[in-house]
């Protein structure tokens, strides 16, 4: 599923006091595409996602996913595309600590009503390679292992689209090049990750860089380097 943004402001306040996190941002999302978003400290990266993911709305411009906007449908309506077409997966790994690593996985479907087949939730955790912890609650996981269940978690419904927001923030070396492995190999959705990490970034096909809330340039399979020569640039 694309996703695209067209002229988007997000404005906080009123008047003197408001205050612009993104200011006239077009961006276009392709299927099947990993891009990573990345600026200075406010820049407006995360408020970019959200925007783009349907949890918030710009002050104007418009935002599509798969051709339907975003803008038109009622709040019911953009709920049931989120929850149908759009995965998640944040930095806090949002799981719950009485629950197991299988029961974590299936929980957001069942609180939409929806029948889980056991099936499908343990072949979420095999694709993450997890398929023998299924029985492990959070504390007995380690930290990449618990994004990896959080990361099936955002998988086990098929999403066209996944949102990450810092996912390898809480992570050390390792976990996080197994989970950054396991989003780049997932090419049939569209990625969309925000991150403060050279490394990370070069992981996808496109880094869209922001400052100021504006896009302040972009790269094509990037490398770290450049990635962080950018943002050095940037930070300047």
């Amino acid at each position: 599923m694309s996703v695209e943004l067209r002229s988007i402001t997000k404005r906080h306040g009123r008047g003197a006091a408001a205050v612009v996190a993104l200011e006239e941002v077009s961006a276009r999302f392709e299927r099947g595409t990993f891009t990573a978003i990345m600026g200075p400290s406010g820049s407006g990266k995360s408020t970019l996602l959200q925007c783009a993911a349907g949890l918030d709305e710009p002050s104007s411009g418009s935002v599509s996913l798969g051709g339907v906007e975003l803008g038109r449908l009622s709040e019911a309506a953009r709920a049931r595309l989120r929850r149908e077409s759009i995965g998640f997966v944040f930095q806090a790994f949002n799981l719950l600590p009485a629950l197991t690593a299988e029961q974590n996985v299936a929980l957001p479907l069942r609180l939409a009503g929806r029948r889980v087949p056991r099936g499908d939730v343990r072949a979420a955790l095999a694709s993450v390679g997890l398929e023998d912890r299924a029985g492990h609650r959070p504390s007995e996981l380690s930290g990449g292992q618990q994004q990896r269940v959080a990361i099936a978690r955002a998988l086990l419904s098929r999403p066209a689209t996944l949102f990450a927001d810092e996912p390898t923030g809480a992570l050390d070396t390792t976990s996080a090049r197994e989970a950054l492995a396991l989003l780049r190999g997932l090419h049939d959705q569209t990625i969309v990750m925000v991150t403060h990490d050279a490394v990370a970034a070069a992981h996808a096909d496109r880094v869209l860089f922001l400052a100021d809330g504006r896009i302040a340039g972009e790269l094509h399979d990037p490398t770290a380097e450049a990635v962080a020569a950018t943002m050095t640039r940037l930070e300047q």
